[in-house]
């Protein structure tokens, strides 16, 4: 009897032990309630995109088109039409988000803060000019001494002051004049005060070739292409790859024309930039969409902590907006972005805004970018999606590129269940 009175006690002990746990809030280490499902494509869902990708070519609005829709775990669409879906691109601009994510791979490491001048690093930046007057006449100009620091946050955000001349008539008319490139000119703006698309990131290249005293070609390799399996990802195509290059087209004249065939180097030459002339596949640089989607890894490969992420895809501009550039060089581009006025740039990514006219497209808080002949990202953290969109045409932001773009985008969040 005094052995059943004891299991008695105990029993409702432990009744009154969990009535109290039910009602006590969740421990700050208590797991979260699991994701929802991930979401998946039908064989329905799979020839819609491809039907909307090959109506987009045969139609005119891009010559060929390359495409790959992935979630954390792999694969959920691919396609091709014109073209085989090995093909190397050159994805231009694209290699941004890859600079971007080694500066913060070095802040990780405690070898630089985002919040560093960046005369910390570089020589020339610490009595920084900026543009008081310009004559569009003869490109003469006035300057005065920059009135904040140029930091690496600025940098990343494209706020340093810096332009690009095939988007900013003054830079345009300077770059033309001296021969200089655009980090070498007085700024446009004090750092921090206003969104200029720039060769930011190429100063951002600088800076990691600075602390890491690497050439940028091996130190991505070696830390970044190799662990995320990007095996045709480089500064160079090999001999045996350059079958596999993608022809290029502009349509400045109205009409689909093929461009000069461009010497494409066989083995990786210094100097490398940091902003651009990368050459990938959709499926390599789809791994790195993946590994953002992963919270900074992929596999066995930890490329960042979830935390620099986060930090990647938040506002690193304040108050300003994303500003339409303008189309300095009618052969290269149209105004751009998509987003321009409501979007934010974070630290290496444009922001999407929670704006209704974009219902039905990538999530508010989407992390994307772009290369000049119209190659196109994004990385969707709250679908958990991304996805990478080539084709080589120019100018950057041609309707039909952009056409083409939106009924992907468009398709396949429509048809993801």
């Amino acid at each position: 009897m005094k052995t059943l009175r004891t299991v008695a006690l105990v029993l409702a002990a432990a009744a009154a032990a969990a009535s109290l746990a039910a009602q006590a809030p969740a421990s700050p280490d208590a797991k979260a309630p699991a994701d929802k499902p991930a979401l998946r494509l039908t064989d329905a869902g799979k020839a819609a995109l491809t039907s909307q990708m090959h109506e987009a070519v045969k139609k005119g609005d891009a010559p060929a088109i390359v495409e790959i829709l992935v979630d954390r775990d792999g694969v959920l669409y691919q396609g091709a039409s014109g073209l085989p879906m090995n093909t190397i691109f050159n994805i231009a601009s694209m290699t941004k988000p890859v600079t971007s994510v080694a500066i913060m791979m070095l802040a990780e490491q405690g070898k630089l803060k985002i919040d560093d001048p960046v005369s910390k690093h570089l020589d020339g930046y610490d009595k920084l000019q900026v543009i008081s007057k310009f004559n569009a006449a003869d490109a003469t100009y006035e300057t005065r001494p920059a009135k904040t620091v140029m930091t690496i946050r600025h940098l990343l955000a494209h706020t340093s002051g810096i332009g690009y001349s095939f988007t900013n008539p003054i830079e345009f008319a300077l770059v033309n004049k001296t021969q200089k490139g655009e980090w070498e000119l007085p700024l446009l703006d004090d750092p921090g005060t206003k969104f200029h698309y720039s060769a930011s990131t190429r100063v951002l290249g600088f800076i990691v070739e600075k602390v890491t005293g690497s050439p940028l070609e091996p130190w991505y390799q070696e830390h970044i292409f190799t662990p995320l399996g990007m095996v045709d990802t480089s500064w160079a195509v090999a001999a045996g790859k350059q079958s596999r290059l993608a022809p290029q087209f502009t349509r400045a004249n109205g009409k689909l024309e093929p461009l000069p065939v461009a010497t494409v180097p066989a083995t990786p030459t210094p100097p490398f930039r940091g902003d651009g002339g990368l050459y990938s596949t959709a499926e390599d640089y789809s791994k790195f969409v993946r590994m953002l989607l992963n919270d900074g890894t992929l596999g066995r490969a930890r490329i960042l902590s979830p935390a620099s992420v986060k930090q990647m895809g938040q506002n690193a501009m304040g108050s300003i907006f994303v500003e339409l550039q303008p189309d300095a060089n009618k052969q290269r581009t149209k105004p751009f972005p998509l987003g321009a006025g409501k979007d934010k740039f974070g630290l290496g990514f444009q922001i999407a805004a929670d704006d209704p006219a974009t219902k039905g497209f990538r999530s508010p808080g989407s992390m994307s970018w772009a290369g000049i002949f119209n190659t196109e990202f994004w990385v969707d953290p709250v679908k958990k999606v991304g996805a990478v969109h080539m084709m080589q045409l120019l100018p950057f932001y041609d309707d039909g590129a952009i056409r083409a773009l939106r009924g992907f985008e468009q398709t396949a969040y429509r048809e993801l269940k």
